[in-house]
């Protein structure tokens, strides 16, 4: 079967692998399609060598069905279309006692610190699938992992209904927000520096924003001079992060969305003055992932407008720099089409 490896100095490579039956409590899984996500950026810059096993085959943004049945399995058979909430945590951390099993402390993000979903044939445990309905394409099921971390952002926030956001960073995630917010009620506003992505996300019906404009001044007339109730920071950039404050009102969120890879100046001056709330919101929960196939089989989420294109597994290189360059939105890998043409042969 192919499969693709992270193998270090920014390359992504195909290999032949020979796949292994599935063992007891796991299942196998033909992958349709696996989206390209910002923390698999980070894994090709070399950001994340210390947790990377080299090499390594990534990816958690997937879809498939099952193909095989481990020893002890029940509640699922043969052809059944699944998706993947990739993490696995020990259950027995002061965070998961407390609760907070999805950000365990010792937590296994599969397809990061174990093998992920860019391999034609996955073994995985079956407590980790997500049933998908047959309404719901593969295709467009490949969406339902970054819609989930939308999901629980906007949960993390409690932004209710008829209060304003504002989504700093017009990326896969941040269109994602947005679109999650505005399905719960939410007022959203959209800022955003590359003009194709602007364009982007005006067709999808957002408000979006150039920030080299005034946009303070902006958000501060579309609020009444208050400020939005919660604030988004999706760029990942210094400056944005130095000044999301700016935006918020009195005694409103700042969500930490984006992966920094290190550590950013924050106005605490502003966060002080106005007793604003600054939070992480990291992966997701099981209630997330469920909410986030319903959004996906409804159309509340653009799936088609958010891919950009869909190609081969081989072609997993030119994918990861299309991406690297700002090229595109969200890039599906087409994880069985080497399979086929193998097949073929």
């Amino acid at each position: 079967m192919p499969a693709a490896h992270y193998a270090g100095n920014r390359t992504m490579t195909v290999v032949d692998a020979e796949p292994a039956p599935p063992g007891p409590g796991q299942v196998q899984i033909n992958v349709a399609y696996n989206g390209i996500c910002g923390t698999d950026l980070h894994i090709l810059s070399g950001h994340m060598d210390a947790r990377v096993d080299v090499p390594a085959v990534i990816g958690h943004e997937m879809s498939g069905t099952i193909a095989a049945l481990g020893e002890g399995v029940e509640g699922w058979a043969a052809g059944d279309p699944v998706t993947v909430m990739p993490l696995a945590w020990d259950g027995t951390c002061p965070a998961c006692l407390a609760g907070n099993s999805h950000i365990c402390q010792n937590l296994d993000f599969v397809g990061i610190d174990s093998p992920g979903a860019l391999q034609a044939s996955w073994n995985v445990d079956a407590g980790l699938l997500v049933r998908l309905p047959a309404t719901l394409s593969l295709q467009h099921a490949a969406l339902v992992e970054p819609t989930a971390v939308a999901v629980h952002d906007v949960r993390r926030s409690e932004l209710e209904a008829g209060q304003k956001a504002v989504v700093i960073g017009g990326g896969p995630i941040g269109v994602l927000i947005a679109a999650v917010a505005r399905s719960f009620g939410g007022d959203v506003v959209v800022i955003e520096l590359d003009p194709k992505r602007r364009k982007a996300i005006a067709d999808l019906g957002h408000t979006v924003l150039d920030p080299r404009d005034d946009t303070v001044a902006w958000v501060e007339e579309w609020t009444g001079g208050a400020g939005a109730d919660v604030v988004f920071e999706v760029s990942g950039a210094a400056a944005a992060v130095l000044g999301a404050v700016d935006y918020a009102k009195v005694r409103g969120t700042l969500v930490v969305v984006a992966i920094h890879p290190e550590p950013r100046p924050v106005n605490l001056q502003r966060v002080f003055w106005r007793e604003l709330r600054l939070l992480g919101a990291r992966v997701y929960q099981r209630d997330d992932f469920d909410t986030a196939v319903a959004l996906l089989d409804t159309g509340a989420i653009p799936a088609d407008a958010l891919i950009t294109k869909t190609v081969p597994l081989r072609d997993i290189q030119a994918a990861f720099d299309a991406l690297t360059g700002g090229e595109a939105m969200k890039i599906l890998i087409d994880v069985q089409a080497d399979s086929a043409s193998k097949d073929s042969e």
